[in-house]
């Protein structure tokens, strides 16, 4: 048998999650089978991102560091054969950014070791990945518990001819949302032209960016709700609730080169209409009690305020229609929410994963929380509370198509140009 029968590195408390800021000890193990003589024992502590311009290509374009941190453990000697121990510990900066794993980039945080051998003879390397989760407290971002609202109106065409328009508000219960959290979505959906909408379509969007030579966009249709279309003259409601699944945090402090953003889209075809909300998904979710969601000012939560004129417009006059009714509630035709992908995007290989479970912040637990794969690409992530993701009450929850697009395809807006500067956190917005 060769003399390094085994050369690992061995993290206490079998741990593969870390906060930033806080001690990484672990040992060196080897076993020899016959004396080694050797120059030096060393082991260090390294934090990286990668970007590439091609997907799950390890040739990165851009990179930058984080931290890389030596240490010598032991100094020229010649090793007996046997088992060998030899411990280690570093401090892992505050500023670490939350580990990630992407199609386009990816940022990893490992431990190396290396054996280096007289001249003439193998040196020996080894390796160990481990993750560093910096906690998004939704709580921290400005106006994170109120309602989430946006509107457009469309001019209705019908071969060439207008026929009217059509309002459509979305609003959602909050801005941001932990995974297993229910993300509660109200349409208000007003058809003032003879003809029928198409139906309307809910998208969950995960965009994550990737500064390379140019900015790679990655768009992924997370979840995905369909409801009926309107009819003519009539005033409908749509209520959907999506569940939060597992999904890396909004944002990468610390890290420059990707970027992370969610939107829920509300869509129609005919007419061509559409409207973006942004959203936060988080660690910590917000404390406040959420308000219900408000189509818009001047109007009650679930109720829209008739916007109808007592007389049609002049293009309407062809196919004027009676007055509205009360809104009508509309029914949802499918409900498609994308599951746990079986590994993430690249090749992660974890011994200790066990199945997805809410647990709280680092701060306040002496053990760490398991791994848990998310989709999206990422490992690891952690929520607070101490259950598990809930599945929605819907029977129709079933793995939709995985969509997604690189650059240069149209991006959803960034959260700047949707909310402006004034209601959101800058820090989170890539380039500020």
């Amino acid at each position: 048998m060769g003399r390094v029968q085994l050369f690992e590195i061995r993290l206490s408390q079998g741990r593969v999650v870390y906060s930033p800021g806080e001690p990484l000890a672990g040992a060196v193990h080897l076993r020899l089978g016959a004396p080694l003589p050797f120059r030096a024992i060393r082991v260090t502590c390294m934090g990286s991102c990668g970007v590439s311009n091609k997907a799950n290509d390890g040739a990165w374009v851009v990179e930058e560091s984080y931290f890389n941190s030596s240490l010598s453990l032991a100094d020229k000697g010649n090793l007996p054969a046997g088992e060998h121990s030899f411990p280690f510990q570093f401090l892992l900066p505050a500023t670490a950014p939350t580990s990630f794993e992407g199609p386009f980039g990816k940022i990893v945080h490992q431990v190396r070791a290396s054996i280096d051998t007289a001249r003439f003879s193998k040196d020996h390397k080894c390796s160990l990945v481990f993750y560093i989760l910096s906690p998004l407290n939704l709580n921290s971002i400005p106006d994170i518990e109120q309602p989430n609202v946006a509107s457009t109106t469309k001019k209705f065409s019908y071969k060439l001819v207008k026929t009217g328009s059509v309002l459509l508000t979305a609003s959602t219960d909050l801005r941001g949302y932990v995974v297993g959290q229910v993300l509660r979505l109200q349409a208000d959906i007003e058809n003032q032209s003879g003809k029928d909408t198409s139906p309307v379509v809910a998208s969950l969007l995960q965009k994550v960016s990737y500064k390379a030579k140019r900015w790679i966009y990655d768009v992924r249709t997370i979840a995905e709700v369909e409801g009926t279309g309107v009819k003519a003259w009539r005033r409908a409601q749509w209520q959907e609730q999506i569940l939060v699944p597992a999904l890396p945090q909004s944002a990468l402090p610390g890290c420059s080169l990707i970027h992370i953003d969610y939107y829920l889209q509300v869509s129609m075809k005919a007419p061509e209409a559409t409207v973006t909300l942004p959203l936060f998904v988080g660690n910590i979710a917000v404390n406040q009690t959420p308000l219900s969601p408000c189509p818009g000012p001047g109007s009650s939560p679930g109720t829209l305020s008739p916007v109808v004129p007592s007389a049609p417009p002049q293009e309407e006059a062809v196919a004027s229609g009676p007055h509205f009714s009360d809104p009508v509630a509309l029914s949802t035709k499918s409900h498609s929410q994308q599951q746990p992908l079986s590994a993430p995007l690249g090749s992660v290989s974890v011994t200790t994963i066990e199945p997805c479970v809410q647990v709280g912040s680092p701060a306040r637990h002496s053990l760490h929380p398991p791994l848990c794969i998310s989709i999206g690409a990422t490992v690891p992530y952690f929520a607070e509370g101490s259950g598990g993701p809930v599945p929605t009450t819907s029977a129709l929850i079933l793995p939709p198509e995985y969509s997604s697009w690189g650059y240069p395809y149209e991006a959803p807006p960034s959260y700047e140009q949707s909310c402006g500067a004034g209601g959101t956190d800058l820090g989170l917005i890539p380039g500020c």
